[in-house]
């Protein structure tokens, strides 16, 4: 999933805990899932977002000395913009795009 193109909101939502709860049963294992979701895409864009700014790196021995590069400043500017990480990991549930599992669950049904 591409979180550059989701469809979550820029700001907090209420959601209704019944209906995301539908699926598994349990209001606390659907936060779970959600909140591992957002890790995996806090980090996927973290690591984005250092790969692109790595490419304005400019290594200086003097530390007084600080340069602005505009660049640098509108990529930052854009990642600041985008929905956070829980958002858009409660849309993709919402929606459907997650897989999950659990194996405690299935070890039990055997």
């Amino acid at each position: 999933m591409d979180y550059r193109k989701s469809n979550a909101a820029a700001s907090t939502v209420t959601r209704d805990m019944l209906r995301l709860c539908s699926d598994t049963g349990n209001v606390y294992e659907s936060l779970m899932i959600i909140a591992k979701r957002a890790n995996q895409i806090s980090s996927e864009i973290k690591h984005d977002l250092e790969k692109k700014l790595q490419e304005f790196a400019f290594y200086n021995d003097n530390l007084e000395e600080v340069f602005e590069n505009r660049e640098q400043i509108e990529i930052s500017r854009y990642y600041e913009k985008l929905p956070k990480a829980t958002l858009i990991a409660a849309q993709e549930y919402e929606d459907g795009k997650i897989y999950y599992r659990n194996p405690l669950k299935e070890k039990s049904s055997l």
